[in-house]
């Protein structure tokens, strides 16, 4: 679902575990990590698309987890001009996501990256909090970094661990 301004409906998930690590996958064939992320389809609700995307992407359905929050509302980021698709219709220019927390309540031993026909990730590993914002491609940057700061009081009642520099966002842009 592509929406009028050119944005596709799309969720994010942080899964993370009783150490409040987060699973971090690296994409099939690539020296490239991520979260598990995935369109919502018409007939969705942003959560019936999250637990079809952490099944296809993670292997765990949802009795294996615990969803802790959700953003209370969209976080957009835009595609650099050389990813747009300009032959597609309708143009996607980039994506709005409904991100998700969630508590892995199984063993880890039942994550399996490859239950489905198209594999996203062929490795993943537990990662501190604020790494991601380090290492994902810089262009979701902004957004994992909206995303882990609004969820951070669920996991982090506490007060949660320092987020890296601002600057960091800014930077390493191609």
């Amino acid at each position: 679902m592509i929406d009028s301004q050119g944005f596709r409906a799309n969720v994010g998930i942080i899964l993370c575990n009783q150490q409040r690590r987060v699973f971090w996958g690296r994409r099939v064939g690539q020296d490239a990590w991520q979260f598990p992320q995935g369109g919502i389809k018409a007939s969705e609700s942003p959560e019936q698309a999250m637990f079809r995307e952490l099944e296809e992407e993670v292997g765990l359905q949802q009795h294996q987890v615990e969803i802790l929050g959700a953003t209370r509302g969209w976080l957009r980021y835009r595609l650099p001009k050389r990813f747009i698709r300009r032959d597609c219709a309708p143009l996607c220019i980039g994506q709005k996501q409904v991100w998700f927390l969630l508590r892995i309540k199984c063993p880890e031993a039942d994550v399996c990256l490859d239950g489905c026909e198209r594999p996203e990730f062929d490795r993943w590993r537990w990662v501190k909090y604020w790494q991601p914002v380090r290492e994902v491609v810089y262009f979701k940057r902004r957004v994992y970094s909206q995303a882990l700061q609004e969820l951070a009081p669920l996991l982090y009642p506490e007060g949660h661990p320092s987020r890296p520099h601002s600057n960091y966002l800014r930077q390493n842009r191609r």
